[in-house]
């Protein structure tokens, strides 16, 4: 079930957390662990990696279907509507980064399911075309002057003596 996120939820993890490290180091962690300093948010991400995903709320852009979301005091609700069960999936990117990439239409999964249902379909149409021998045709079913024969009594009937 998905949920949406909160800082309540967010706070509540983080005192799990807390907790847990606590049980594991009774004596604490020492004050250059990165995880004491997160707990007590002074962690200096400067020259790592992680200073990277960072984005400045100053200078944020939100998109929302391939456009960006002007800071005009406008709301959610004022770009998409006011449909409840509707989905809005938005992105996040620093000022001037240009637009995120789209999301791929289809899932992974969906599209392996896609490629085995070509596959079969494509083997299944090799399949019927090397049985395409017109065999059936010879059949009684298959004559087309079989009914008249049945009414004038020509069925089995043999052209030398004994057969």
């Amino acid at each position: 079930m998905r949920k949406c996120l909160t800082i309540k939820i967010i706070q509540e993890v983080i005192n799990l957390l807390k907790g847990a490290v606590t049980i594991v180091y009774p004596m604490k962690l020492p004050p250059h662990d990165t995880i004491r300093m997160e707990f007590e948010n002074i962690e200096d991400l400067s020259g790592t990696q992680a200073s990277l995903d960072i984005i400045d709320p100053t200078t944020a852009q939100i998109w929302f279907c391939g456009k960006e979301m002007y800071r005009d005091g406008k709301t959610i609700g004022d770009y998409v509507g006011k449909i409840e069960n509707c989905k809005v999936i938005l992105k996040i990117s620093k000022r001037g980064s240009g637009p995120p990439a789209r999301e791929p239409i289809m899932s992974e999964e969906q599209r392996k399911q896609l490629m085995l249902h070509a596959y079969k379909k494509q083997e299944e149409l090799k399949k019927l075309d090397q049985d395409d021998d017109d065999n059936y045709l010879n059949s009684e079913w298959a004559d087309s002057k079989n009914l008249k024969k049945s009414f004038h009594g020509l069925h089995n009937i043999s052209w030398g003596p004994g057969k």
